[in-house]
């Protein structure tokens, strides 16, 4: 039994969701989980070795940042807490159906749809908890870290391919294509599968091509995967 919305002794929270494309339903977002250090270039420009898996961690749901029909996310403020915030964009699935151990084979059929999305991290404080081994959700998991465009449902055309790319007031600074990813979506989500159960409206973060940087109040970002979509804020 689903209790009502008295039954609870405060209000429940707003459920996060994104906008889907051609239709006026949304996604609902349950989890954030995103892969690290997933293009060989991006990996050297952290100091990574390049035959390392790639790890994961994960940001709240209500991090997500979503964007109207249009891709525009409006205003993103300026976190406290850093003097260095980092851009980095992303491939994000979204899952309408979800598992434990799923192999490599069958995990696109876990997938509902695509978006772009943005990593943003304090990236200063990231350094400082490295340094002391310490966990980094400060750093990545902070409210608004995650801009998020529309969801654009999956095809039967299978792995998507083609250009992702971010710029910063009309200047490109990243730029690469879906097959720079070491490990594939497939191979992503299977690896997953292993460390979470995943189920519906669980959002993967895909990792991030070299040429992260460092964003200013009042820059304009835009960015786009191509057959996915665009995305678009400003940084208040």
């Amino acid at each position: 039994m689903i209790p009502t919305t008295d039954a609870f002794v405060i209000p429940p929270p707003t459920l996060p969701s994104l906008a889907v494309h051609g239709t006026a339903a949304r996604f609902p977002v349950r989890r954030i989980l995103c892969v690290g250090r997933n293009y060989a270039a991006h990996r050297r420009e952290m100091g990574g070795d390049d035959r390392d898996p790639p790890f994961f961690f994960a940001k709240p749901a209500d991090a997500a940042v979503p964007a109207d029909a249009a891709g525009a996310c409006g205003v993103v403020s300026y976190p406290v807490m850093t003097s260095e915030l980092h851009h980095e964009i992303e491939l994000v699935v979204a899952l309408g159906a979800g598992g434990a151990d799923v192999s490599v084979e069958r995990a696109l059929d876990l997938v509902f749809g695509y978006t772009v999305g943005v990593d943003l991290t304090r990236r200063d404080l990231q350094a400082k908890l490295k340094a002391k081994g310490q966990p980094w959700e400060a750093a990545k998991g902070f409210d608004a870290s995650a801009p998020l465009g529309v969801v654009r449902p999956a095809t039967a055309q299978g792995a998507l391919r083609g250009r992702i790319w971010l710029a910063v007031n009309g200047v490109v600074r990243q730029e690469a294509h879906l097959d720079d990813m070491i490990w594939s979506v497939a191979e992503t989500l299977a690896q997953a599968s292993r460390l979470w159960r995943l189920a519906p409206g669980d959002l993967i973060y895909t990792g991030t091509p070299e040429g992260v940087g460092p964003l200013e109040r009042g820059d304009r970002v835009t960015g786009g995967v191509d057959g996915v979509g665009s995305i678009d804020f400003t940084v208040g």
